[in-house]
């Protein structure tokens, strides 16, 4: 399995990723929220990576990290247009999601459907080994 980036232009331009997009019209948004502590505590540094498999390729659409109140906001991910004629089961991409923690080594893996216009909050709880710490916090 090869690994591609949504900015790889010899990616984006194959004929499989333009028909992941004929087939992912429209756009759905993930939003992260990593935290310890039941809550209590926001986990900022997380580092997150948002892919999906395109014909046995991993595809990365994402790469970021948490912010200081441990969020990321509004991720916008291709996903495939709502049929008004089954609404019952709506049509949907999923994408996995790694969270890694390095100051722990810690590292979660998640898979997320995205619908059109639906916003999806991912939450990830971070509990650390008691013999690491959490980083500092």
């Amino acid at each position: 399995m090869n690994t591609y980036s949504i900015n790889d232009q010899n990616f984006i331009n194959s004929e499989s990723y333009q028909k992941f997009l004929r087939d992912n019209p429209s756009r759905g948004y993930l939003n992260i929220r990593a935290y310890a502590a039941n809550q209590a505590i926001p986990i900022s540094g997380l580092k997150i990576v948002v892919s999906t498999d395109i014909n046995n390729d991993k595809v990365v659409f994402f790469e970021g990290s948490t912010n200081s109140s441990g969020v990321i906001g509004g991720i916008a991910l291709p996903a495939p247009s709502l049929n008004p004629n089954n609404l019952d089961a709506p049509n949907k991409t999923t994408y996995s999601i790694e969270a890694t923690y390095e100051p722990d080594s810690l590292k979660k893996i998640y898979s997320v459907n995205i619908y059109e216009n639906v916003s999806v909050i991912q939450n990830i709880n971070i509990v650390p080994d008691m013999n690491i710490g959490l980083g500092g916090l």
